[in-house]
Parts: C-alpha cells; structure tokens; sequence
C-alpha cells in the first residue's frame, strides 16, 4: 500500500501506466535522496509545488547522482545504487480521506504486486536464495521529514524538513 498526493507526478505516472517501481534506499544514500527533496520533473512547477520551493529538474537521475538501470518487465526503470528493487504494477487506487471536504482527491492510495524483486547478493542471508540478513542490509527511512537508518536518527537536515509550514498548509 502506498499513499501518494495525488497531483504528484508519481501519481500521475501510477494511474497512467499501472507500473512503478519501488527502490529501497539505504542509509549511505542519504545525500542522493535528499537531493531529490523539493524537485519535480514537471515544467512549469505547479503552483502548489512552487509555494513550498519546489524546482523544475529535467534529469532527476543525474541531479541525485544516481543511475537509471532497465527493469525486467515494465517500463519505469530501477536506480542502481539501490541495494533492493521491487518492480510491480497497479492493482487499485483509492481517494484517501473521501469524507473530509477540504481533503477530497488529495491523497491517493495505491495497492500494487509486485512482479519481480532485485536483491544485492551480498544481502542475502548465507545458504537462502530468498531471504535478507538483516544484519547487512541498512535501509533509509523517513519519519516526520528526519531521516532514520536503523534506529538511529541520520544527522542531515531534510530539504523537506524546511518546507515553511504556512505555505504547506495552504495547499493541503
């Protein structure tokens, strides 16, 4: 299940294509996410986004110093870097908060399946195909604009995090 606002490009795409492709970070990649933090690939900048300081990238890949690498069965394509890769396509979507008014359309809910999965080998626990060894895959997380990475809170500041909160509640 994944919630996305739904005048995103990402929600965009999801509704367009019935594709997407999920990339777990880990916490070395940090910076490279954080990179992406206030950007979106549609030009010009919807006035929503450009309340919060968002800013037009044409090549968000190149930006985040990542590298776009082909999927397997759908067209979207995985980043490299990342240590896991869920390829999956659309199965439903639904309006998040239908009941709210001021809320209505906003947030989308995704459910998707997922197709195939792209693992590291070094990740894998020893003597299983498919199993990770928690103890060597460090995912990045993101709690309340603080990024996480197991347990510990990362010390860098999320572009996210200095979104004025004036300007974020007027366009939600």
């Amino acid at each position: 299940m994944l919630g996305v606002l739904s005048l995103s490009k990402t929600a965009q795409n999801m509704l367009r294509t019935k594709k997407c492709v999920l990339n777990l970070a880990s916490q070395d990649m940090t910076p490279n996410v954080n990179l992406l933090a206030r950007t979106t690939g549609t030009d010009p900048v919807p006035d929503f986004k450009a309340a919060i300081g968002y800013t037009f990238v044409k090549d968000k890949f190149a930006h985040a110093k990542l590298t776009p690498q082909k999927s397997d069965l759908i067209e979207p394509p995985r980043i490299l870097e990342c240590p896991v890769q869920m390829e999956a396509e659309v199965v439903a979507w639904n309006e998040m908060m239908p009941d709210l008014p001021d809320r209505k359309g906003l947030m989308l809910s995704f459910e998707v399946k997922i197709l195939r999965t792209h693992v590291l080998d070094e990740l894998r626990l020893n003597g299983y195909e498919n199993r990770i060894d928690v103890t060597k895959f460090h995912p990045l997380f993101m709690a309340f604009s603080q990024y996480y990475g197991r347990g510990e809170m990362i010390p860098l500041e999320s572009e996210l995090a200095k979104v004025d909160e004036e300007s974020y509640r007027a366009i939600t």
